[in-house]
C-alpha cells in the first residue's frame, strides 16, 4: 500500500513539469487584455489561481486529518 502512495506521489511530481511552461502564455494575455482595456481577464485569472494554489493544500490537510484518525483508532485498539 505505502509503495504505490510513494510511486505515485513521485510521479506526480515528475509529472508536473510540463504545467510551468503556460505561466508565460498567460501573462502574455493578460497584459495584451489590460493594454486593450479588458481587466476582467486578470481578475478571472487572480481567481484561478488562487483556486489552484489552495487545492494542494486541502488535499494534504486532508491526507494528514484522515492518517490521524487511523493512529487513534489504532491507538485506541491497542489499549
Amino acid at each position: 500500500m505505502y509503495k504505490k502512495i510513494v510511486f505515485l506521489s513521485i510521479a506526480f511530481l515528475f509529472s508536473i513539469q510540463g504545467l510551468y511552461a503556460q505561466c508565460a502564455m498567460c501573462r502574455a494575455t493578460v497584459e495584451n487584455n489590460i493594454s486593450s482595456g479588458a481587466s476582467s481577464v486578470g481578475a478571472g485569472l487572480n481567481t484561478g489561481i488562487i483556486y489552484l494554489m489552495t487545492m494542494p493544500y486541502i488535499l494534504i490537510a486532508a491526507i494528514v486529518y484522515l492518517w490521524y484518525r487511523k493512529t487513534q483508532k489504532e491507538k485506541a485498539s491497542l489499549a
